[in-house]
């Protein structure tokens, strides 16, 4: 290729050759200055016309500077770069404890959800720093930043993630961590659903008459068992073994798997579903299920359920709330069933577990006190 024609400015070591603009067919303008530094004549580019909006007069300008030692070279530049590259090789910071971290991590949707947050969130602050040597301040600016736009359970989940690398790089002995505690925000987000009889009632009425199956199914299953919408979506043939009555639930939100009793109405349910894939409740070509938002929600609103409510998620309340409301199952049975990872999860069906004491003791109550006073009546009817 022929070498284009260097047209001199007004100012002096600046020029500038005519080249096609990027990403169109017009032609810009592309200045280059040439100057002496340390007795090393150089020649670089200073910028487009178009693209990083150069003009003869700023060439001129940085030209200057480079001169006189205040902007480096873009050779210099290069080198500084390259040298930082090298030297982060040899620290674990805490973007590179991130990457490593993350090798460790199974691959799903909380750890897609976790790289969004750390792209977002703490990549450019914090990613090219060492945990020794971050202060309170720092988490403090990025809590104090997110809370302005995000809700307090985000806030708390994008400062765990900081809390987890910080876990794991001390847990692996890669790196110090730091010398404080992260303080998250508190958050009171426990929702529990429930329904009423009735509303139960409209609800199975609603799936019996819907054309979305597998979605009644779905949520079949879900009041049944218990079983979370991810859980469910994983759910393979030959994790239900029909002869000894049991649910292998695999890798479940507590990460270790467990099984569940198959009772009466769920081996229903499974006896009466087509066995076409490997998973119960398959999604397209048989593969994997990954969303069914749209037809749960349209047998929601068929049964007049409340807007808010959860339709797989809630029924999954709603089985709970059923048992420990019965009082005939205690919270660690229930914490089991519903394969919590820690007591304190199920602790908010604990209300329900104390009414139906309470129901048991008052009924208790109440026969005793018959029981005497039929036993006073009874004397005071013996002739003396």
């Amino acid at each position: 290729m022929p070498a284009r024609e260097r047209i001199k400015t007004k100012y002096p070591g600046v020029y500038y050759i005519e080249s096609k603009a990027i990403g169109s067919n017009k032609v810009e303008r592309v200045y280059y200055i040439i100057y002496r530094k340390n007795g090393k004549l150089v020649e670089e580019k200073a910028g487009r016309a178009i693209q990083n909006r150069m003009t003869a007069a700023k060439a001129s300008t940085l030209r200057g500077k480079k001169i006189e030692g205040s902007r480096p070279t873009n050779e210099e530049k290069r080198r500084a770069e390259k040298a930082k590259k090298e030297a982060e090789k040899g620290r674990w910071i805490i973007g590179r404890l991130w990457e490593e971290y993350k090798k460790n991590r199974n691959e799903n949707k909380s750890l897609k959800t976790d790289v969004g947050r750390y792209n977002l969130y703490l990549k450019d602050s914090l990613g090219g720093r060492e945990l020794k040597d971050l202060v309170p301040l720092d988490i403090d600016r990025i809590r104090r930043k997110l809370l302005k736009t995000k809700s307090p359970q985000t806030v708390k989940h994008v400062l765990g993630i900081l809390k987890r690398i910080n876990n794991f790089a001390v847990n692996k002995g890669l790196a110090p961590g730091m010398g404080f505690a992260v303080e998250v925000p508190r958050v009171d987000n426990i929702k529990t659903e429930d329904l009423t009889s009735d509303q139960i009632t409209a609800l199975l009425e609603a799936i019996n008459n819907s054309n979305h199956t597998l979605a009644g199914a779905m949520m079949k299953s879900a009041l049944f068992t218990g079983m979370r919408r991810g859980e469910m979506f994983k759910l393979q043939w030959k994790d239900i073994d029909f002869d000894r009555g049991f649910i292998l639930i695999r890798q479940p939100k507590g990460g270790v798997s467990a099984k569940i009793p198959l009772n009466a109405s769920a081996r229903q349910l499974f006896e009466s579903l087509p066995n076409t894939s490997e998973y119960v409740f398959p999604g397209r070509k048989g593969r994997q299920r990954v969303d069914i938002n749209k037809a749960v929600n349209e047998i929601k609103r068929t049964a007049g359920l409340p807007e808010d409510f959860r339709p797989l998620h809630g029924l999954r309340h709603v089985y709970a709330s059923m048992l420990a409301s019965s009082g005939e199952v205690d919270l660690y049975v229930l914490q089991r069933l519903l394969t919590h990872k820690s007591p304190q999860m199920t602790q908010r069906y604990a209300h329900l577990r104390d009414s139906a004491l309470r129901r048991a003791s008052n009924l208790a109550g109440d026969l005793i006190s018959k029981h005497i006073t039929t036993n006073l009546d009874a004397k005071r009817t013996v002739p003396a």
